[in-house]
C-alpha cells in the first residue's frame, strides 16, 4: 500500500519505542509507574458527571450535532471568558466548540496555509503544532525555546523574509512541555509582532487553571488589538478532568472562527450533545474542581521536585501545568538514553524531550498524574538507583 509523502513528516517513533520498553519492563515483573502520558488521573466533580448521566438518559439527544456547538454552550463559554479573563466575546461569530482542543489545533493550518506558506512553530512543542502543519502542506519554521529567554520565543531573531512568508503562529503558555509562563507584556509583543507582518496567532492556553504559587495566568486575548490578529484555544480536558470528553473551544478572530467552521462543517458534525451540555454544567457550576485540581498538581510537583533534589537531580519548580521539565542529571548528553535508563531501572516513564523536537535534548518532561503515595514511590525508586 503506498502511503502519502506527507505522512513521512509524522513522527511518533520516540513515543512507539517508550511503549515497548514499559510493556518489555512490565513483563520482567517490575510495575510501570506512568508519568510519561499528561491525562489527568483524578475524576471530574460529581455535578459534572451526574449532567452527563442525565443528558445520556434524554433521548432527544442523539440527533447530528450542530458543528458549531450548541447557543447555550457557546453563550456559556462567551460568558466564562468575561468571568475569567475580563475578554468579552460574541457567541455567534467569536465562539466555536470543538472535540478537544487538539482538533482545533490539528485542522487550523487547513484555514490559513497554502502549500509553501510558512507557520511559526515553538521547539519544543506539542506534537500537534507540527503535524497539523505539515497534514495541510505548509512549512515549519521553529522558533527555539530556550531557558536563557524563559522559554519565550525570541521575534527578533526571526529572520524577516521568514516573518513575511509566514501566515500562521502557534504559542502556547502556560506551555507544554517545557511549562514555561508569559505575561501581558510578552503577549503584547506578540500582537505588534503579528500586526507587522499579517500573522494569525494561535494560541492554546488549555493549562490556564493550572496554576501555583499564587500565579494566575493571562489570557492573549487581553492584549489591546489581539482579537484582530488571532485566536486562543482552551479545552474542558485539564481543567474540568474530562480528558475522554473530547470537548474544547476556539474564540478570538471571527475571521478566523469562520474558516475553520467551515473546515469542521466538512469534516464532522460536533461533540456529542450530552457532552457539551456536561460542560456547560462545569463552567457554569462550582469551581471547586480548579482549587482542588491546581493543589493537587502542585503538592505532587513539591514531592517530586524536593525529593529528586536529595539526589542531585535538581530542577525548577513550574507555576503552571501538570508538568515538569528535568535537565539530564550530569553525566547524560541523551535524553532517549535517559529516559530509558530510568524505565528499566525503576520502572517510571518520563518522555525524552527530543520527542517534543531538537531543542528539547538534554530534558525529559515528567507529568504529575499520579497520586502523592506513587509520586513518593517513583521518588523512592529512582533515589535507590541513582546519584547524581
Amino acid at each position: 500500500m503506498k502511503t502519502s509523502n506527507r505522512l513521512e513528516g509524522l513522527k511518533s517513533a520516540v513515543f512507539a519505542e517508550l511503549d515497548e520498553i514499559k510493556e518489555e519492563v512490565a513483563a520482567g515483573g517490575l510495575s510501570i509507574i506512568d508519568l510519561s502520558i499528561g491525562s489527568p488521573d483524578m475524576p471530574p466533580m460529581p455535578h459534572i458527571f451526574h449532567a452527563l448521566q442525565e443528558a445520556i438518559d434524554d433521548l432527544d439527544n442523539y440527533g447530528y450535532p450542530s458543528s458549531r456547538g450548541t447557543r447555550d454552550l457557546r453563550e456559556t463559554i462567551s460568558w466564562w471568558y468575561g468571568q475569567r479573563f475580563g475578554v468579552q466575546l460574541d457567541p455567534e461569530t467569536e465562539v466555536l466548540v470543538l472535540m478537544g482542543s487538539q482538533d482545533g489545533l490539528g485542522h487550523m493550518p487547513l484555514c490559513l496555509l497554502d502549500p509553501g506558506d510558512i507557520a511559526l512553530v515553538p521547539d519544543p512543542g506539542y506534537p500537534i503544532y507540527t503535524a497539523g502543519v505539515i497534514l495541510a502542506g505548509g512549512e515549519v519554521y521553529h522558533m527555539p525555546l530556550k531557558k536563557e529567554n524563559q522559554y519565550l520565543p525570541d521575534f527578533e531573531k526571526i529572520p524577516e523574509d521568514i516573518a513575511k512568508r509566514a501566515n500562521m503562529m502557534i504559542l502556547n503558555y502556560p506551555n507544554n512541555p517545557v511549562a514555561a509562563v508569559a505575561d501581558s507584556v510578552f503577549f503584547d509583543r506578540v500582537v505588534e509582532f503579528a500586526s507587522r507582518y499579517d500573522i494569525v496567532v494561535c494560541h492554546d492556553v488549555a493549562y490556564s487553571e493550572l496554576s501555583f504559587d499564587g500565579y494566575r495566568p493571562p489570557s492573549f486575548l487581553e492584549s489591546e488589538g489581539a482579537i484582530k490578529v488571532g485566536v486562543e484555544f482552551h479545552s474542558v480536558s485539564k481543567t474540568y478532568n474530562m480528558a475522554g470528553c473530547r470537548l474544547g473551544f476556539v474564540v478570538g478572530n471571527s475571521e478566523v472562527i469562520e474558516a475553520l467552521t467551515r473546515v469542521k462543517s466538512n469534516i464532522d458534525y460536533g461533540v456529542f450533545l450530552p457532552i457539551q451540555m456536561a460542560g456547560i454544567t462545569a463552567l457554569r457550576g462550582p469551581q471547586d474542581i480548579i482549587r482542588r485540581n491546581a493543589a493537587a498538581y502542585k503538592a505532587r510537583r513539591d514531592i517530586l521536585i524536593d525529593g529528586l533534589a536529595k539526589i542531585g537531580w535538581v530542577m525548577d519548580k513550574p507555576q503552571a501545568t501538570m508538568f515538569v521539565w528535568a535537565p539530564l542529571p550530569k553525566g547524560y548528553t541523551s535524553s532517549e538514553k535517559f529516559a530509558e535508563d530510568i524505565l528499566r531501572q525503576t520502572g517510571v516513564a518520563v518522555v525524552p524531550g527530543v520527542a517534543f523536537g531538537r531543542q528539547g535534548e538534554g530534558y525529559v518532561r515528567i507529568a504529575l498524574v499520579q497520586d502523592n503515595a506513587i509520586i513518593q514511590e517513583a521518588v523512592r525508586r529512582i533515589s535507590d538507583r541513582f546519584s547524581f
